[in-house]
């Protein structure tokens, strides 16, 4: 099969700007790199395996595998071709990474592999040009995960650049069954048939040396909704290295002084994904020897605080219409913001135990517990949980679904624990610094995840009303202009106490226009979101 396949079959396919298949097909990592690289944007090249195969992969392996060889073989070629470089072997060799790409946000859940293709022969031509530091760092961060994600602790990783490739996609497919990503699916209730696509990209080097880096950065601010570039950046790292919270990062802001240029061209990036997406981006790059290259790109996961702003600002600036505004918040989000919060009177007559950076606002008590068997026992009792770790790994995921609150001792914003948390909607705080999970093992604590703290003893916040945050004010008039049902704080209108779905659902079919509500704008949202369900 030739590379003219790439916009008719549905099994391995080109990410060169022209591919036509749907994010279902292509899932959101691919899916985000093809929308850059049709655009121009500076994209190491990357094929799909899709999620049609994917899902074939968990019913039939070998055969599947088998099946679609050759074109996986064909597109490494295409690889060679477009960057000049050769799998497997020097003197210009071509190392590449095998990620997970599902159709829907699974952050952390499932596996990634780096620098594939490195065996003695492309060490040597690695280290010829002076590199050897390069050459020792890539060659141990790809043993190192070899062995944790492919397993066999005990074998030595093959030699073959083939082997190696063919045995990193089969784990990835796999890691959709792992029991961390079928924790996640269970708790969103999500389709356990969707499957995952794999996306073999050419590598770019952030840990090269002099101007190399990686970063993690958002066009706007995740957790607050501020309307400023957030984000955070690793310099000599790779991109593995940020999000998974071991280590110390700087924020985006360092890139500004050390890369000036760098840094301009990666807001402007951001400026024009956000308009091609209608939405906030998170962005993963690498900077490889002051070159700047986009690895991924998806609508940011954010905080109840950042997902009305952020939709309000986007209305305002006309990339989404008012519809689109309402649909991007949800009740939860709404029920979240309208969650308790310390009054700072309270808050300061409290010790402070530890200070980080806030990953996901709320305020929550409870008990702290360092391992994730005894936090889900304790959470089994009825125990209000707060999990305290050095820093969060995919594995703890059970762990983080039973807590309430999620405290870390390192990491930032872009960290494992900090993206979960806000998808899991947690009250986060994260590097806190070294001790801290000794410190608070077994206290009774309460997390402010507006403020970055851990505070002592179990503080009760006090809450505000839907009237009284310009915010979800202006949600509510604009959800009036349009919502089926219109739903006001006070009035004549008959009462709908309930804000369940079937009693929404129950006032439509009646025939209501305007209800009188304790939570009017939770009432509008659920009935413009049934009222779109229920459309022909």
């Amino acid at each position: 099969m030739g590379h003219a396949a790439t916009s008719t079959d549905h099994t391995v396919v080109l990410l060169n700007g022209d591919a036509d298949h749907p994010r279902q097909i292509l899932g959101n990592k691919g899916h985000g790199i093809e929308v850059m690289r049709r655009h121009g944007l500076p994209v190491p090249p990357a094929f799909c395996i899709t999620t049609e195969v994917g899902l074939r992969y968990l019913a039939e392996p070998a055969a599947t595998l088998n099946a679609i060889w050759d074109d996986v073989l064909d597109r490494m070629k295409w690889l060679e071709t477009e960057t000049s470089r050769t799998f497997g072997r020097g003197p210009r060799p071509l190392l590449v990474s095998v990620r997970s790409g599902a159709t829907l946000s699974m952050p952390g859940m499932m596996d990634t592999i780096l620098n594939v293709g490195l065996n003695d022969e492309v060490m040597r031509a690695l280290a010829a040009s002076g590199a050897e530091k390069f050459a020792q760092d890539t060659r141990l961060r790809f043993t190192d995960m070899y062995h944790r994600i492919v397993g066999g602790e005990s074998q030595s990783v093959p030699s073959d650049p083939y082997a190696q490739l063919r045995a990193g996609i089969e784990a990835v497919f796999a890691s959709w069954n792992s029991p961390r990503a079928v924790a996640y699916r269970d708790h969103y209730g999500l389709d356990d048939r969707g499957g995952t696509a794999v996306v073999v990209q050419a590598m770019v080097f952030g840990n090269l040396g002099a101007n190399s880096g990686a970063g993690a950065f958002f066009s706007r601010n995740p957790i607050t909704g501020a309307n400023e570039p957030f984000g955070e950046w690793l310099p000599g790292g790779q991109g593995d290295d940020v999000v998974s919270g071991l280590v110390d990062v700087e924020p985006i802001t360092a890139l500004r002084d050390e890369q000036p240029t760098v840094y301009h061209e990666l807001m402007d990036v951001a400026r024009t994904l956000e308009r091609l997406g209608s939405d906030v981006q998170e962005i993963e790059f690498t900077v490889e020897a002051g070159k700047l290259w986009l690895l991924q790109t998806r609508a940011a996961e954010r905080s109840a605080q950042a997902a009305v702003r952020l939709a309000l600002q986007l209305h305002r600036e006309g990339l989404i219409d008012a519809t689109q505004t309402l649909r991007r918040v949800t009740p939860a989000h709404v029920e979240a913001l309208l969650l308790p919060a310390l009054q700072p009177e309270m808050r300061l007559a409290a010790p402070l135990l530890a200070k980080g950076l806030p990953a996901c606002p709320g305020v929550v008590s409870g008990k702290a517990y360092t391992q994730v068997e005894e936090a889900l026992e304790a959470a089994d009792r009825g125990e209000q949980v707060i999990l305290v770790r050095d820093h969060t790994r995919p594995e703890d995921v059970m762990g983080m679904l039973a807590a309430h609150g999620i405290v870390t001792e390192i990491g930032g914003a872009a960290s494992h624990a900090a993206v979960v948390s806000r998808e899991l909607g947690r009250v986060a705080v994260v590097g806190c610094g070294n001790g801290v999970a000794a410190t608070l093992a077994g206290k009774q604590i309460t997390v402010d995840g507006h403020e970055g703290e851990v505070r002592e003893g179990n503080l009760a916040p006090t809450s505000w009303s839907q009237t009284d945050t310009p915010e979800l004010r202006e949600l509510a008039e604009l959800a009036r202009r349009i919502s089926p049902l219109r739903a006001h704080a006070s009035g004549d209108h008959p009462r709908l106490d309930d804000t369940s779905d079937a009693a929404v659902r129950t006032a439509l079919e009646s025939g209501r226009t305007d209800v009188l509500s304790a939570s009017p704008l939770i009432v509008m949202l659920a009935a413009l979101r049934l009222s779109s369900q229920d459309a022909p």
